[in-house]
């Protein structure tokens, strides 16, 4: 039966239509147009559709839109979209970070809560924070890399 769900996604109020069990991962790509979050696995074990629930790395393929309502979702579109994106976007490209880039939203959404919290991790923290991501390209030494640059950034900004 479907039940209309307000939550908030990237800023902006959001109101879907759709069931309850339907994961979020579905409503932010078939009904908002939000694209940028992947469906990998669909399990919950490989990462891609990691997006920020209250601040909080969250799959999304799994988590069903009914336990979103009154909540606040972040994709990758809110982290580097935008007049002022996130130091992420700028420290990815420059270390060239990506190669499919299949994984880097949900990559990208555990480091921007990781830099949140700890402007200044360890590469031992950094590699704990993203423990649960799935790169078959190999670039994960560039990934630490950016990740590194962008806390960097970050505070020194501050």
């Amino acid at each position: 039966m479907h039940q209309g769900y307000a939550f908030t996604v990237n800023g902006g109020a959001v109101r879907v239509d759709v069931d309850g069990d339907t994961p979020l991962l579905f409503v932010l790509r078939n009904e908002l147009g939000l694209t940028g979050t992947r469906f990998g696995c669909g399990q919950e074990q490989c990462g891609a559709c990691v997006v920020l629930l209250d601040g909080a790395p969250t799959f999304s393929c799994a988590f069903a839109v009914d336990a979103v309502a009154g909540r606040n979702v972040t994709t990758v579109e809110g982290l580097v979209g935008g007049e002022a994106p996130h130091p992420l976007k700028r420290a990815f490209l420059d270390e060239q970070a990506g190669q499919c880039g299949y994984c880097l939203s949900g990559v990208l959404m555990s480091a921007a809560a990781l830099l949140e919290a700890n402007p200044r991790p360890s590469r031992a923290q950094i590699c704990a924070a993203l423990d649960r991501h799935l790169c078959r390209c190999g670039v994960h030494n560039r990934i630490i890399a950016a990740i590194e640059r962008a806390g960097a950034a970050m505070a020194d900004r501050a």
